[in-house]
């Protein structure tokens, strides 16, 4: 439907005890759960994650009962003074009584079902500006009206058989694909500034242009800046592909290997973080200590720039990497480019794999069009960091490392 819900399906968020999403204490048969009645706060439908901005909500109203579906009472409360640091404001407070406010907070967000009941999506996180909503029912619950709380066992229980997802540390994720890299390539041309770059694209994102997406909840941007030593691995045959020393800010290097006889969409990666070795013996160690023979290329420094885009319908997360690589020893020699990949996802409902794949050309397409407009690219390509420094070599043999 495009994004467009009728105005009559109805949206709350259901308020209670924390107690209840992390299981510390059963439910009393006098706590009070609340009932606001917000704007539909879904980007798309079916969607997978909610995000709720209290201060863009308005006038709400909130209705507070208990357990049985009696009624305490109601207030109309303005959704910035909902939970002002992150605690029940003073309307709420006066609402549900001085000893439950104090442990209140999202339980989920609830949206009524055309056909009757309601979907609902569990708090994973909470913050005095906003809250993060993951979608734990796949069928409509507890049909009848809302005051009714019908809905409400049934959502208790999807939570409760998901707690150890939903009250993880990473509040959800998990990586479909594992130890294999999903990307599409475009190379800039051309060569935007890409700070300036990534900025106009995460507005573009903010505001909707990509439909049914968004910048990822809390982490919409990072910035990368490294040096990176690559090697051409050019055998045996099976490890054909490229092995890359990356400095850390802690202690040693990450060695990122990828495996390909030539460039492709999908390609085998591994990441081994914790190498404490000096670039000095970086071909030393793929020699002697992996059995690999490779080709030392250029080190060169890159500046990255990454927008996190989350699917609202499914959950998955994709990086929009705008990358920028210039050779250490040669600063004119210079690689701009824009990378799509696939992340993780935010999701503990079952989805396809595939759905991945097809997603992911939906937003290529997408940025291809992007791309086109401001005059960069006009199609995705595979020319890697690899590819680039054979070139620079082949084209400035001085550069060639020994």
């Amino acid at each position: 439907m495009n994004g467009e819900q009728p105005s009559e399906w109805g949206a709350w968020v259901v308020l209670g005890g924390v107690h209840l999403l992390n299981r510390t204490a059963p439910q009393r048969p006098d706590e009070p759960i609340v009932l606001v009645r917000v704007p539909q706060q879904e980007v798309c439908r079916p969607a997978t994650t909610v995000i709720v901005r209290w201060d863009a909500l308005g006038t709400c109203l909130a209705e507070a009962l208990h357990p049985g579906g009696t009624r305490i009472g109601a207030a109309t409360i303005d959704g910035g003074e909902l939970f002002p640091d992150a605690i029940a404001g003073t309307a709420l407070r006066a609402l549900v009584g001085n000893e439950a406010a104090p442990g209140l907070v999202p339980l989920c967000y609830l949206a009524e079902h055309p056909g009757g009941g309601y979907h609902a999506y569990a708090q994973v996180r909470f913050h005095p500006e906003d809250a993060c909503f993951v979608r734990t029912t796949p069928e409509p619950v507890g049909h009848g009206p809302v005051e009714d709380l019908r809905w409400f066992e049934p959502v208790l229980t999807a939570h409760a058989e998901s707690s150890t997802a939903l009250n993880n540390h990473l509040r959800y994720f998990r990586k479909h694909f594992s130890g294999t890299e999903l990307e599409f390539k475009y190379t800039l041309d051309p060569a935007p500034d890409i700070w300036a770059a990534s900025m106009e694209l995460l507005k573009a994102l903010r505001d909707g242009k990509l439909e049914g997406c968004r910048p990822e909840y809390r982490d919409e941007f990072q910035i990368h800046h490294t040096e990176n030593h690559l090697f051409d691995v050019t055998g045996p045959e099976p490890e054909i592909g490229y092995a890359s020393f990356i400095p850390t800010v802690t202690a040693g290097h990450v060695l990122k290997r990828k495996w390909f006889t030539e460039d492709a969409f999908a390609r085998r990666e591994k990441l081994t973080p914790g190498l404490d070795i000096t670039p000095d013996r970086f071909g030393t160690y793929l020699t002697e200590d992996l059995g690999l023979q490779v080709r030392a290329m250029p080190p060169f420094q890159r500046v990255r720039y990454d927008i996190q885009c989350e699917s609202m319908r499914t959950g998955h997360v994709y990086g929009i990497f705008l990358d920028r690589c210039a050779l250490l020893a040669a600063p004119d020699v210079v690689l701009s480019q824009c990378e799509l990949e696939y992340l993780r996802s935010r999701s503990i409902l079952d989805h396809d794999p595939d759905e991945v794949l097809i997603e992911m050309k939906r937003i290529d397409s997408w940025l291809c069009e992007y791309f086109a407009d401001c005059g960069w690219a006009t199609e995705h390509t595979f020319y890697s960091k690899r590819s680039f420094l054979r070139d620079a070599i082949t084209f400035r043999p001085d550069l060639a490392t020994q």
